[in-house]
């Protein structure tokens, strides 16, 4: 038998493509059983409301609270349905939005920026790194009053305050995401040259992407909290003086949509940054997945 029968083909335990078959059906199984969980999920996400608000009509309709200060929701609806008939409702939420999304993108720009630069300049993370984390630890709501005085009973403070918030939440997460990059990455980066912009384009910003999205999440209900806050005391429009206004006049259904609304303001621009971190970072539930399908 010569050397050529003798030699056997080793079976190949890659496709044709070159991946694992056992690794990709892992990966497979795994994305079904995802699947099977998301749909859970979003059953106990539809259904948990709907029992918590059917108890809550019952309780008021047989007494077991005070339905003349925890409106029922078939009242809240109503009232709701009246507001957005109206179009009060929606002027109150347009100049809500209005100054929670100008104060975001402000703040969110400036917080990168500031972050970026405190990472990769040492002088200047030495210099305002300790002023910026005793001013992180000043309740924004307390800035007002010396906003209110140097702006007066304009949109600027109202904007300012929120811009402060998200400001600080976002330069801490930059700042982290910079700093835990390896610096041999680094290096071999400025080796090919890599400077300036193209360094920021290619390497900073791609690592510190997902420290970013934690604090654009963070801060994106801390903004809706502090423009209600300021809404409450320095404002005759929006969603915050509508409720505070309502609890003065003593009309709960209508503070209760208003504080409905606010929930579901901060509901959709938390939502709303979730699908932006998806669709930057998309690598993230890849890794996510495939290191499940390792560990099975």
């Amino acid at each position: 038998m010569t050397d050529t029968q003798k030699t056997t083909k080793m079976p190949n335990s890659r496709g044709a493509a070159g991946t694992d078959p056992e690794l990709e059906a892992a990966i497979d199984r795994e994305n079904a059983r995802e699947r099977r969980f998301k749909t859970r999920d979003v059953l106990l996400a539809i259904a948990t409301p709907l029992v918590l608000l059917v108890a809550w009509e019952v309780a008021a309709d047989t007494g077991v609270i005070d339905g003349r200060l925890f409106s029922p929701p078939s009242a809240i609806a109503v009232r709701g349905a009246e507001m957005v008939t109206s179009g009060e409702l929606f002027g109150h939420l347009a100049a809500t939005v209005a100054r929670l999304l100008t104060g975001f993108v402000i703040g969110s720009i400036l917080g990168i920026i500031a972050g970026m630069l405190m990472g990769v300049w040492r002088p200047v993370r030495a210099a305002l790194e300790p002023m910026f984390t005793a001013l992180y630890a000043l309740p924004k709501i307390a800035i007002l009053p010396l906003l209110l005085l140097i702006f007066g009973l304009t949109e600027t403070p109202k904007v300012l305050a929120v811009v402060i918030s998200v400001f600080f939440v976002v330069q801490i997460n930059t700042l982290a995401g910079i700093i835990q990059i390896d610096s041999r990455i680094l290096e071999a980066a400025r080796a090919y040259n890599a400077t300036g912009w193209k360094l920021f384009r290619t390497v900073l910003l791609p690592a510190a992407m997902p420290s970013i999205m934690t604090g654009l999440r963070v801060s994106a209900g801390m903004a809706v909290i502090v423009i209600t806050a300021v809404e409450f005391v320095a404002s005759n429009t929006g969603l915050g003086y509508l409720i505070w206004n309502s609890w003065q006049l003593f009309q709960p259904a209508t503070m209760f949509v208003g504080l409905i609304t606010v929930s579901l303001v901060g509901a959709i621009v938390t939502g709303l940054i979730i699908l932006l971190e998806r669709a930057l970072l998309p690598w993230q539930r890849s890794n996510h997945h495939r290191k499940k399908a390792k560990s099975q």
